[in-house]
Order: C-alpha cells, then sequence, then structure tokens
C-alpha cells in the first residue's frame, strides 16, 4: 500500500489506539540514546516491519548518507538508507508504532507530509520524539530531561519531572510533524536528555537509562533496566576516573555542578549564566565535534 512517499506492508496490522516513537539521525541522537531507547522497546515487544519510503534518494544525498556493502553467505548485498516503520503488538495497552527517521536534505515538507498521512491512516492517538541533545550538565548530576507536550499530555510530563523545553534556535524540518500532528487529532510529546557536553561518547548508557526511566514510568513498559543501568554506572565511573587526571576538565565539572544547581533550583528569574572560560571550553568543544 502506498501513502505519500512509503510503501506500507499489506495487510495492514489491525493497530489499538497506537502510540508512535520516533528518533531522528543524526539531528538529536547525540550519544545514540534515542536509537538505543528505541531499539530495545522494539525488542522489548518484538516488533516487526511495517513499511519505508519508496525511493529514499528523493530525500537524502547518499555523498552523505553513504549506501553500506554487506557480505551475506558470500553474497554482496547493498544498504540503502533510508526511513523504516516497525510496529508491535502490547499486551492490554496501546499498540506501538516505531519510526526511524533521517534527517533530509530535500523536499523536506513531502517528508513531513507523508509521515503525517502514514501516521492518520494507522490511527495513531499520540506521536513521540525521543532523542538527546548536548549540554552544559555535569556527569555527577541526574540528567535532565526536557520536552514539550500538546495539552492533553502536558500534565503526565509534570508527574515524571520532565522540564518544559526553553530551547531557541536551529532546529530540524521534521519538528514540523510536533507542530501539525495536531491538526490530525494526534496528541504529541518530545523527551530529550540532556548530555555533558565535554563527554561526547559514542555510546552514552546513563541517557539511554534515563529516557528508559521517564518512558516506562509513562507507559508501564516491563522493561528490565538494571543491565543498562549497570552499564549506565561503569560507562560514567570510568568517565569520572578520567577526570581526575584531566585537572582542567575538572574545574569544568565543579563549576557545571555549581550551575546545574542553580539551574534545577533556581528561585529568580534571571537566568544563571556559566563563567567565560566554561563559555570558551564548551565552545570549541562544539567546534571539534561539529567538524567531526
Amino acid at each position: 500500500m502506498r501513502i505519500g512517499a512509503f510503501k506500507l506492508d499489506e495487510p495492514l496490522p489491525d493497530l489499538r489506539d497506537p502510540h508512535a516513537f520516533a528518533v531522528l539521525r543524526p539531528w538529536v541522537d547525540v550519544g545514540g540514546v534515542g536509537s538505543s531507547t528505541i531499539a530495545r522497546l522494539e525488542s522489548q515487544f518484538n516488533a516487526q516491519p511495517l513499511g519505508r519510503l519508496i525511493r529514499p534518494g528523493n530525500f537524502f544525498d547518499f555523498t552523505r548518507y553513504r549506501p553500506v556493502i554487506r557480505l551475506i553467505e558470500g553474497r554482496r548485498e547493498i544498504a540503502v538508507p533510508n526511513t523504516f516503520i516497525k510496529w508491535a503488538r502490547q499486551p492490554d495497552a496501546s499498540d506501538l508504532v516505531f519510526l526511524h527517521f533521517l534527517e533530509p536534505h530535500m523536499l523536506g515538507e513531502v517528508y513531513v507530509d507523508s509521515v503525517l498521512r502514514v501516521l492518520q491512516r494507522l490511527g495513531v492517538k499520540r506521536y513521540c520524539l525521543v532523542g538527546g541533545m548536548y549540554d552544559a550538565v555535569p556527569h555527577t548530576k541526574p540528567l535532565i530531561v526536557s520536552g514539550i507536550a500538546s495539552s492533553e499530555a502536558e500534565g503526565e510530563l509534570r508527574q515524571v519531572e520532565v522540564q518544559r523545553s526553553d530551547y531557541e534556535g536551529p532546529t530540524t524540518i521534521v519538528i514540523l510533524i510536533s507542530q501539525e500532528a495536531p491538526k490530525y487529532n494526534i496528541e504529541v510529546m518530545t523527551l530529550i536528555v540532556h548530555l555533558p557536553q565535554y563527554a561526547q561518547l559514542e555510546e552514552d548508557y546513563a541517557g539511554e537509562l534515563r529516557l528508559l526511566e521517564v518512558l516506562c514510568s509513562l507507559y508501564h513498559f516491563p522493561v528490565d533496566l538494571e543491565q543498562v543501568k549497570g552499564k549506565a554506572e561503569r560507562q560514567y565511573a570510568q568517565l569520572s576516573l578520567a577526570m581526575e587526571k584531566e585537572p582542567q576538565v575538572k574545574r569544568v565539572v565543579e563549576q557545571l555542578e555549581e550551575y546545574y544547581e542553580a539551574r534545577t533550583n533556581r528561585v529568580k528569574e534571571e537566568q544563571p549564566r556559566l563563567s567565560p572560560e566554561i563559555e570558551k571550553f564548551l565552545r570549541e568543544i562544539g567546534k571539534g565535534f561539529d567538524q567531526s
């Protein structure tokens, strides 16, 4: 079945008030936290393929997202970067839809419109984008999760201590899905975990754990968090050991701890500020990240 730019497998599953969870690479997926969170939920509920873009080259520059050659039982197979969709049945609760987005380089409005048409056709009740972003936060404190939600879901975020997002700046065209979805009677929610900018881990297990904790509180998912919790504790413990050997980084973390406390417990109207030294240090790290 063709819906917009997507081809969905037939017959379509008969979904029960489905909730959709999306991850967007490379935007808002630093530390791989969005991808790993979605992958864990897919594994938990045995998610099945549902659809993908018919012609991904209409939207993606394949000199930036490279096709990959794999040898499978002696045969060469080429994997072309794509946006794909999965679904899963959840016992005695809303069914689940998982969307793996790539940032489109072209025809962004067509991409967004096609996603919205798919959500509408599947009868999605809520659309939730999950991911991570770098921020001036220390790894020694509980990771902040920020987000927004439509009026129907706003109270749920406050109950799980998700801070209301006050981000202003460059974003992705895919964010238009969250803006337009309420016109289709679809609730929206975003959950973004804030990760320490100075760490820039390829796989940030603490970020994954924090997102899973929030989602499990919201949806009562029966996910065993002990394994990822152990990885997160070991990873950040190693980061603390490495920090002790770098006096400059140690000073930065100490100041970030003070900033974190002022930020999370602020009673003043004025936003707390970092010292010029710390801002310069984080800017230099950010430049290195952008160049890589």
